[in-house]
């Protein structure tokens, strides 16, 4: 059947056009955490909340491309963790790797990021190995690491021990204590002992029991999320502060403080990359953040928002989402935000920034709700994390022997 002489012109007409674009692919940012076990409140949901936060407010899209946060829950089971950025990056086409607490995790993703060549912005997982002897091109740790709480707790209270140690036996916990320990004998404090314990442990008694027997005046939790809420409340149960041996949580949240209660966790000392209650830019990101979670943020939730953010800016500036160039760029950069002012990352992939020391308040000097925690002083970034030459970093000596 021949077309009528209208009917011709019209499909030679649309014949004649340039082909119709095809939907821009989404620019794919994975957070990736524990969403259900003993670090969710931590990161969690609360993370995803923060990134998608990020993505809002830097516009939706980059480069003409619409970004998409897209979560998993790693169990904090490397294994388990390894399969989905594996699958992420290799099926659902993600770009970039967020949050990731658990070190053991961490580090397993850190390598992936490398051989795949993709970013992995750390801002929860703690391991300062993660710019020592495994840091790559590929990864850049936001909020801060084990070698900077130690520096910041550590340090100050080196001399009130003798101390013991109750680990977390995994990763994070051993770089934790490790680095701790260091810190403590260099402030001319003394280490009596030390025991490790099962992630997820429920009774910590026998461990208790044994610092308490060990000769030590403190006691350090060098573990984290409900592991370190189950230790300092079944503590004071015991009543070993009430013996007049202290406790230091060497990895505390403001969501920890709010799980322990005021009347327990009183006079505890911590050092944090963020607190929501620094200044009116803090306040005013954490109450949005807040109205979407209802818990205020913790400092991995903050540096989540924060590292996506300047990634996105990166991506922006560099006009390319190529995983070298934007890592130069972001490298080129300082961080500019609420949570940080004049960050800046080095070639070992740290972002250096200021920490802070805090002191959870007493029940009586409460003002308001997550009214937690009381400025002891702020740590300038140079002294809070390790110096480059220190770290072990194969792309220190690299850049040294050039």
């Amino acid at each position: 059947m021949r077309l009528s002489l209208p009917l011709a012109a019209l499909a030679a007409t649309l014949l004649s056009l340039p082909a119709l674009a095809a939907d821009p692919k989404p620019l794919r940012i994975g957070v990736l955490n524990d969403q259900s076990g003993i670090y969710a409140d931590m990161a969690g949901p609360g993370s995803v909340i923060a990134a998608k936060m990020a993505v809002e407010d830097f516009g939706g899209s980059v480069l003409g491309r619409p970004v998409e946060i897209i979560a998993g829950d790693h169990q904090n089971k490397p294994d388990v963790g390894s399969a989905i950025v594996t699958r992420w990056i290799d099926e659902d086409g993600v770009d970039v790797i967020a949050d990731i607490p658990t070190s053991s995790v961490l580090l397993a993703v850190q390598e992936i990021g490398r051989t795949k060549n993709r970013l992995v912005l750390a801002s929860t997982g703690g391991s300062s190995d993660f710019t020592g002897k495994a840091c790559a091109p590929t990864g850049i740790h936001w909020t801060y690491d084990t070698y900077a709480l130690a520096a910041g707790t550590g340090a100050s209270l080196a001399k009130d021990g003798p101390w013991f140690f109750i680990t977390a036996d995994y990763a994070f916990g051993t770089a934790l204590e490790r680095d701790t320990a260091k810190a403590v004998e260099q402030g001319g404090g003394k280490v009596v002992g030390r025991v490790k314990h099962p992630q997820g442990t429920a009774d910590f008694s026998s461990f208790l029991l044994q610092g308490q027997g060990s000769g030590a005046k403190l006691i350090a939790f060098a573990n984290a999320g409900s592991d370190t809420v189950n230790a300092i409340k079944q503590a004071n149960e015991f009543g070993i502060p009430q013996s007049g041996i202290k406790l230091a949580g060497l990895y505390l949240h403001i969501t920890d403080i709010h799980a322990i209660g005021l009347q327990t966790a009183q006079g505890l000392i911590l050092t944090q990359g963020f607190y929501w209650d620094l200044n009116d830019e803090t306040r005013a990101w954490s109450r949005r953040f807040y109205e979407k979670h209802k818990a205020m943020p913790t400092m991995g939730q903050a540096g989540t928002y924060s590292a996506i953010l300047h990634y996105l800016k990166a991506v922006k500036a560099a006009g390319t989402t190529d995983t070298a160039t934007v890592a130069a760029q972001m490298k080129a950069t300082p961080v500019d935000d609420f949570f940080s002012h004049g960050g800046r990352i080095r070639e070992d992939g740290r972002m250096v920034h200021d920490l802070y020391l805090l002191q959870v308040k007493t029940p009586a000097e409460q003002k308001y709700p997550w009214d937690y925690l009381k400025l002891i002083r702020t740590i300038p970034g140079d002294e809070a994390f390790r110096p480059l030459a220190e770290g072990g970093c194969p792309l220190v000596r690299q850049q040294a022997a050039k």
